[in-house]
């Protein structure tokens, strides 16, 4: 039997206070992920996961390690539920930007304590590497991805202004210094976006800029254990599956720099033969994306108890 479903795990932009709270009451593994990464941090992050204040959530060093917590716990779940092993039930994984962490944990390539540790490192060298006000992200709706790679070129002069995610056609993200950014906006507008609006984010992601971080990540990359993962790997960078663990190493360390290719890799899975997909996790970021990637792929959320639920006797069944 060919399964055709890929896992897929939502990134930054999908957090939200008490995000995986009702998880964590419910069932005993689900506490284990929390404590776990609790533990391996010296932080009481689930607090402030299901607590907040919101400020301290969004800080990108908490963001990162506590979505992944939260898939982490649906996939704990799954198994422990569902008896539902990765391997027979999905062909692929995939991640958007730091969910592609947490795909690689799911597919037991890196462990949980070390992927909550590389995302916090993660978050506060992405932070780190530039000061506060000089970069900014800008969502362009309605382009498609060439449009908007050629308004970036043209308003980059000497400055960096680069796509950095291409999430669906019509949303692309663009990153780099905030007068390039802001230069981009107003050409998508009078180029006739729908919409160009500079994102509410701390740090101008996936574009070189980041450079810094991908050095700090590449040392700490060095010295992580990985295995082979148990289902491919649909990295971010390459937009095709990855099963080298060498290979995927290297590819999270070009990710910082490089472009989350969304929209390609959903088109990838969908050209492998995959029809549907569950999105693990926190929000429903991603089943929106997909949905307007292509129509025909199926992509339901697992986020609540209810929804882990129905996406185990719709495996099952």
């Amino acid at each position: 039997m060919t399964i055709k479903r890929a896992f897929v795990f939502p990134g930054q932009g999908s957090q939200s206070i008490g995000m995986g709270r009702d998880l964590a009451e419910t069932f005993a593994e689900a506490r284990a992920v929390f404590e776990e990464v609790d533990s391996s941090l010296s932080q009481n992050l689930s607090k402030i996961i299901f607590e907040g204040p919101e400020d301290l959530l969004n800080l990108t060093e908490n963001t990162q390690p506590a979505l992944m917590a939260v898939s982490m716990a649906v996939v704990r779940i799954l198994q422990k539920q569902g008896g539902i092993d990765l391997k027979d039930y999905c062909a692929y994984v995939a991640g958007h930007s730091l969910g592609e962490y947490a795909a690689l944990t799911a597919a037991g390539t890196i462990a949980l304590a070390d992927t909550a540790r590389l995302l916090k490192l993660r978050g506060q060298s992405m932070q780190k590497a530039v000061p506060v006000g000089v970069g900014a992200m800008a969502a362009i709706l309605g382009m498609n991805f060439p449009e908007v790679q050629d308004i970036a070129e043209a308003v980059a002069q000497d400055q960096i202004c680069q796509a950095a995610n291409d999430n669906s056609d019509g949303q692309v993200v663009v990153s780099g210094h905030k007068e390039a950014v802001d230069r981009a906006v107003a050409l998508a507008s009078e180029r006739g976006a729908k919409r160009a609006v500079v994102l509410p984010v701390s740090a101008p992601f996936h574009c070189d800029l980041m450079a810094p971080a991908a050095d700090v990540m590449a040392n700490a990359l060095a010295e992580t254990n990985f295995s082979v993962p148990c289902v491919p790997v649909v990295a971010n960078v390459t937009a095709q599956a990855e099963n080298d663990p060498e290979v995927l190493k290297s590819l999270l360390v070009k990710q910082v720099t490089g472009m989350v290719r969304w929209r390609e890799s959903v088109l990838w899975m969908k050209r492998q033969g995959v029809t549907d997909m569950a999105e693990l996790g926190a929000g429903k970021v991603l089943s929106g994306l997909v949905r307007r990637i292509d129509r025909d792929i199926i992509c339901v959320n697992a986020g609540t108890p209810k929804e882990i639920e129905s996406l185990i006797a719709a495996l099952k069944g």
